[in-house]
């Protein structure tokens, strides 16, 4: 997707912390997207919404639970596409399947780095 970060990811997470990014969603089409951390309790969840962006809304919680040989990782995750019926009849054939692809790449990255469960 292309995700780039700008500013604001310098500092350990806070509630109020934002974030400013590039992503590349659809077609090289650059947008800026800001997120806000609004809830933080550290090694147990964080909350992101966005600010500004490709989402009529974007919440998102990620919960971190500490298992035996490792870490779970929950994402919930409440999204809004724009442009109506529009971006209704896009969400199946654009904006779902890239969902999918960032999670699965997240996913293998942490699979890389910390080993499966």
């Amino acid at each position: 997707m292309g995700f780039n970060i700008l500013s604001g990811a310098d500092k350990p997470m806070y509630a109020g912390q934002i974030i400013q990014y590039i992503v590349t969603p659809i077609l090289g089409i650059k947008i800026k997207w800001i997120t806000e951390i609004t809830h933080s309790l550290d090694k147990q969840y964080f909350v992101d919404e966005q600010r500004f962006g490709p989402y009529a809304l974007w919440h998102h919680k990620h919960f971190i639970k500490e298992i035996d040989g490792g870490v779970e990782i929950e994402d919930i995750i409440d999204y809004k596409i724009p442009f109506g019926v529009l971006g209704q009849l896009a969400h199946p054939i654009l904006v779902k399947p890239k969902l999918e692809e960032i999670f699965s790449y997240r996913t293998q990255k942490l699979e890389e780095l910390f080993g499966k469960y």
